[in-house]
């Protein structure tokens, strides 16, 4: 259905990106895990999963029969996309400073904890997108946890685990997965940060677990906003609305264009495209609920359009596409032109695909190396330069009626007061 921009922006709301409703249920989960550890992962897998599980650590030596049985145009791959996301990673990452005075340390996280999905379909590429940024970093230990599977976790994702470096995996997940790298359990230790997308009980036991560890981001549905004229490939377009629709029945997808004729004839395009497609019945279904045709008046709107949806993929397909970059301001990550589509974002181009969904690119960030780093100030000051800085802590240290504050200063200064 075609909107124009004006009604688009009055009738648009962002996403909640959490069912709140569901939130006792995860705090009940939770709890159970603190109280109960390995015990209560277990029981959740029978009642969640289906799969009764004996042992929760998936021995190493599957990890490594993956990767020797993979297909091998598969394992080319997944270490080409492990490349050049090393290679990416190794460009954005925080240096050290030299010391001085004043100057910042940089650390790797000693430990860290990876949800990959393992529902309706398997995500070796979440693998890569989290676990190679952690090893790029220094991590000393990462560890995946992956819901259990009746026929055993998908060798693929297994075999991902294996070249990107990840220490140990564990068959669990949901809300309890969670719960269990934020405390620990007899069998799984517990982390100082948790990372990876997953359903809504996984986003919710992270915002809950939030404070107690540190997490990446409340992950929502999948979601690109495309901005398209008269030079767009309107089949390539409407493939890439499809990437992202068959995703799940809750993807969001946003086209935009101020031309009339290229939103009908990519529209169009979409409804013979679909049918081609082994995951209709969820594409139909995330098209008919959320999906977004808007008519914008030019440019300038369409800029505004794309800055208030915030979206997690922002892909411009247009005649001077290079001049969005400055403009647009709220996005995961920005596909520029017709030969960078979403879907090599997610595979094989560098930077993670784990990236800001529901809005919150206005505020947040995709994954990278440096979310695996803290940092800490180090203060070193020479007599000379505490001396420029004193008389101002000592007034600040008077507002503030802190003495000893005041004190601490001012006996360096030889004015104890």
């Amino acid at each position: 259905m075609m909107i124009s921009a004006e009604a688009f922006k009055k009738a648009y709301k962002e996403m909640d990106t959490l069912d709140f409703s569901k939130a006792a249920s995860v705090l009940e989960i939770i709890k159970e895990v603190r109280e109960k550890g390995d015990e209560a992962i277990k029981a959740f897998s029978l009642k969640f999963d289906k799969v009764e599980v004996n042992e929760l650590l998936v021995p190493r030596s599957e990890l490594e029969k993956a990767w020797s049985e993979l297909d091998e145009k598969l394992k080319e791959a997944l270490e080409l996309s492990k490349r050049n996301i090393e290679k990416y990673q190794k460009s954005i990452m925080w240096k050290q400073m030299e010391k001085s005075e004043l100057y910042q340390k940089v650390h790797a996280l000693r430990r860290v904890g990876i949800y990959v999905p393992g529902g309706k379909a398997s995500y070796p590429s979440t693998v890569l997108m989290t676990a190679v940024l952690a090893r790029v970093a220094g991590v000393e230990e990462i560890i995946v946890v992956t819901p259990p599977q009746k026929d055993g976790i998908n060798r693929a994702t297994l075999a991902a685990c294996y070249i990107s470096g990840v220490d140990r995996v564990y068959q669990t997940g949901g809300a309890q997965a969670v719960a269990a790298l934020a405390y620990g359990t007899e069998t799984i230790p517990r982390v100082d940060k948790i990372v990876g997308p997953g359903n809504q009980y996984v986003a919710l036991a992270k915002k809950l677990v939030y404070g107690d560890v540190g997490i990446d981001s409340i992950a929502g549905p999948s979601e690109i906003v495309i901005v398209a004229d008269h030079t767009a490939n309107k089949e390539w377009v409407a493939l890439d609305i499809l990437a992202q629709a068959e995703h799940d029945e809750m993807a969001r997808t946003f086209l935009i264009s101020s031309d009339e004729k290229v939103l009908s004839s990519i529209e169009e395009e979409l409804k013979k495209q679909k049918l081609l497609q082994p995951r209709l019945k969820v594409i139909e279904e995330s098209l008919e609920n959320n999906h977004y045709a808007i008519l914008t008046s030019g440019k300038d709107e369409s800029i505004e359009i794309v800055n208030l949806i915030a979206g997690e993929h922002v892909s411009i397909q247009t005649a001077d596409a290079e001049d969005y970059v400055e403009k647009v301001r709220t996005a995961g990550a920005i596909f520029i032109g017709e030969y960078s589509p979403e879907a090599i974002g997610d595979y094989s181009a560098g930077p993670s695909h784990v990236l800001p969904t529901s809005g919150n690119a206005r505020f947040a960030s995709g994954l990278s190396v440096n979310d695996f780093l803290r940092t800490n100030s180090v203060i070193s000051l020479s007599r000379e330069t505490f001396m420029e800085c004193a008389a101002a802590a000592v007034a600040i240290a008077n507002e503030e009626s802190l003495a000893a504050h005041r004190d601490s200063v001012s006996i360096r200064m030889g004015e104890r007061a």
